[in-house]
């Protein structure tokens, strides 16, 4: 954290705080939070300011922020409500899981340019995933280790049913279990930075066989979906069960 980004917190007083993800717009003059390309010196940026810290100095970089938020609101030089607010922002679950979908897609996604196209195309598709997710949980990340006992969860649905994947189950002392990221009603989004939404329920298997070492799952809990869907399918087999028992009278 540089002494130059102290002064900027002047504009506060002045200006509406502004939360984004990816690099500020070039025409506005007011400091953001965001999250850089592995590219930027810093998580409170000036249209400035140079971009140079790897994807894993995101949390460093929010942490650091809200220390000189304190130590600003310790000293008087801001008003103390700004501050808190912005302290709010950068302290919440939501904040926490926007940047573990951004680190998370910048890692896999398979984009050709420099760090900065990178930043920018990890910044759409990042909003995309949380623009998906209106008026459901959060999209996050779950990783987990790739073992020869498996993974420990099932999963079912996909475009040939005519809905989403989910993880369906999670198998008790499985991988997943003893993880504790991964819930029965999760909506399965990308496996290492591919989506599969929209996808067969076989592209999704390829991609978890296709695992080496470990699987990082973008996933959001959509519990009520997932029951209405298991209700549609148990009313299809019902109604096959009942077809067959008819043809065989």
């Amino acid at each position: 954290m540089t002494v130059g980004i102290h002064p900027l917190f002047r504009q506060l007083q002045a200006q509406p705080l502004s939360t984004t993800v990816g690099p500020p717009e070039p025409q506005r003059n007011v400091p953001v939070i965001w999250f850089p390309s592995p590219g930027s010196s810093s998580g409170v940026c000036p249209q400035s300011a140079p971009t140079t810290p790897p994807p894993s100095r995101l949390e460093v970089q929010a942490a650091a922020v809200i220390e000189l938020l304190d130590r600003l609101q310790r000293t008087g030089e801001l008003p103390p409500p700004k501050l808190q607010a912005l302290q709010r922002v950068l302290q919440s679950k939501f904040c926490a899981a926007i940047r573990e979908v951004y680190e998370q897609l910048y890692d896999t996604l398979d984009i050709v340019g420099g760090p900065e196209v990178r930043a920018q195309a990890t910044a759409k598709a990042t909003v995309a995933a949380f623009a998906a997710s209106e008026g459901h949980a959060h999209p996050r990340v779950v990783e987990l280790p790739k073992t020869e006992e498996g993974l420990g969860f099932n999963i079912m649905g996909g475009k040939e049913q005519n809905s989403p994947i989910y993880i369906s189950r999670v198998i008790p002392g499985g991988v997943a279990d003893r993880q504790g990221g991964l819930k029965r009603g999760d909506q399965l989004l990308s496996v290492n930075g591919v989506s599969v939404e929209g996808e067969h329920h076989e592209k999704a298997v390829e991609l978890l066989k296709a695992a080496q070492s470990s699987v990082k799952l973008v996933v959001r809990y959509t519990p009520k979906v997932l029951e209405e869907m298991e209700a549609r399918f148990e009313k299809m087999r019902s109604a096959r069960r009942r077809q067959q028992h008819t043809s065989y009278s």
